[in-house]
């Protein structure tokens, strides 16, 4: 798909976008209330709400701005805007979906067990649906990359050394780390390999569909106008 085809697509990918952002925000919170271990950068926002206090979503904004400011600084440039809005609409959903009543820890460990896988594959699906939109990477990517590019370290290890620094940090701070940590970490990236192709084809076949249907519109319009000044 070519930048112009994008540009003129503005309003269905940002729907794509935020649809994918809130998705991906309830997978987070359910990983959060199974209460099994929460992803590295959830035990570190945990871990601030447990000794700070705020919510769980303003540290994940409060974290992301601080995040792209040294992304900014690194690489000499403004993050993109998708990154800005990556930062606070994840803290805003995240804080949103914590307020409904309905999702509570289950009492019993295959309850919890249940609610973390649901978790880990809505959090998968929620990231390849906002990334399929084409609206810049979210904080946390952004500085990986900016390390990646001024280091010249592979993306994955790269990855690595962020989040167990982030992990050890939220653990010093009393963030929930247990066995659904580890799960976490070795089934997101081959998750996102079957969802991030899989979202990007389905998106892609959404606009082409939409960009038809908007040609076939506009060449009726077109003829019928034509129609009537005869």
């Amino acid at each position: 798909m070519t930048q112009l085809q994008k540009k003129g697509q503005t309003g269905p990918r940002f729907f794509i976008y935020i649809l994918g952002l809130l998705i991906m925000s309830l997978g987070i919170v359910l990983l959060i209330k199974a209460d099994l271990g929460a992803t590295p950068w959830d035990v570190l926002h945990v871990g601030l709400y447990y000794q700070m206090g705020l919510s769980i979503g303003s540290w994940s904004i409060i974290v992301g701005f601080i995040i792209l400011a040294s992304a900014a600084v690194i690489l000499k440039e403004w993050p993109q805007i998708g990154a800005f809005m990556n930062m606070v609409l994840v803290g805003v959903f995240i804080d949103m979906f914590f307020l409904l009543p309905f999702l509570q820890t289950p009492e019993e460990l295959i309850g919890k067990m249940v609610m973390f896988i649901i978790g880990i594959i809505i959090n998968a699906y929620g990231m390849g649906i906002y990334i399929s939109a084409k609206f810049g990477a979210g904080p946390r990517d952004s500085l990986m990359i900016a390390v990646s590019t001024k280091t010249g370290m592979k993306i994955r290890n790269v990855r690595a050394v962020m989040e167990i620094f982030v992990l050890s940090a939220g653990w010093l701070l009393g963030g929930p780390i247990f066995w659904g940590t580890i799960l976490y970490g070795l089934a997101v990236g081959p998750l996102a390999g079957f969802t991030l192709p899989q979202c990007q084809l389905v998106t892609d076949r959404w606009l082409a569909n939409l960009k038809v249907k908007k040609a076939e519109f506009e060449q009726s319009e077109t003829h019928s106008k034509r129609g009537a000044s005869l």
